[in-house]
């Protein structure tokens, strides 16, 4: 029999790629499916709402469920996580998540790229509040530099996870209106269910490659987060019982 080739290990978070990126977050997804797919409730419910309607009203549902997207956001920093974190960075992810997603509202409807431009920049202040359990000023600063670390690979990344995820859903909506004889809805509430986690987790993951590429760029400074380790093992992450370094 020929002898299977083993893959090659994945680059450190600093050097990883658009591409790698991708590829961890679907891992961690099929690693962790079962606690990772009730993140698209939310995605799936706006998507749902938003069907058949103009662009400003699309606006409109999209910022009345920013709490919820931001709620979704803050679950997948959660599950990404080395150790699990505190009820109160928890509740900072959220009220911050939501402040980042308001003006991403106004914007997606009209012009997407515009808004992934703009959350690649400011969006990681999610996991810089509960990853890091900074307070809102603070984890917006920290959002700044994380952002501007490697501002093409966060917007590469963050495009990519958005278009993966809209071809990913056009396929699947095909599939199941044609196999399963659903109707439109339920086919789109479907695929968003199954496929909105790709964009929470990936983002999650994008952290660890910023954070990374802001302490190859600045060695002589301690980063508050220098004891945060990237989850290589996607069983192991967000386990009630973390494993500590000694």
């Amino acid at each position: 029999m020929p002898r299977t080739r083993e893959l090659p290990p994945p680059l450190p978070p600093a050097e990883r790629t658009v591409g790698q990126l991708v590829a961890e977050t679907i891992r961690f997804y099929g690693a962790r499916f079962w606690h990772a797919l009730p993140l698209g409730i939310p995605f799936a419910v706006v998507d749902e709402l938003a069907i058949g309607r103009s662009p400003g009203e699309r606006s409109v549902v999209l910022a009345v469920a920013a709490p919820f997207l931001a709620a979704s956001y803050t679950a997948a920093c959660a599950l990404v996580a080395p150790t699990r974190p505190s009820r109160r960075s928890l509740v900072l992810g959220v009220v911050t998540g939501t402040l980042v997603f308001l003006p991403a509202a106004a914007l997606f409807t009209w012009f997407a790229l515009l808004a992934v431009a703009y959350l690649a920049l400011v969006g990681l202040v999610v996991p810089a509040s509960v990853l890091e359990g900074r307070g809102p000023l603070d984890a917006f600063r920290r959002a700044g530099d994380l952002g501007r670390a490697d501002y093409v690979h966060s917007l590469g990344s963050l495009a990519t996870l958005v278009i993966v995820v809209f071809l990913s859903r056009l396929v699947l909506v095909a599939l199941l209106q044609g196999q399963a004889d659903n109707t439109v809805r339920v086919a789109v509430v479907l695929a968003d269910l199954a496929l909105a986690p790709l964009l929470f987790l990936g983002a999650s993951l994008l952290y660890f490659d910023q954070a990374a590429r802001v302490r190859s760029r600045r060695p002589d400074r301690r980063s508050r987060d220098a004891d945060l380790h990237p989850p290589h093992d996607a069983d192991a992450a967000g386990r009630a019982d973390p494993q500590v370094e000694p």
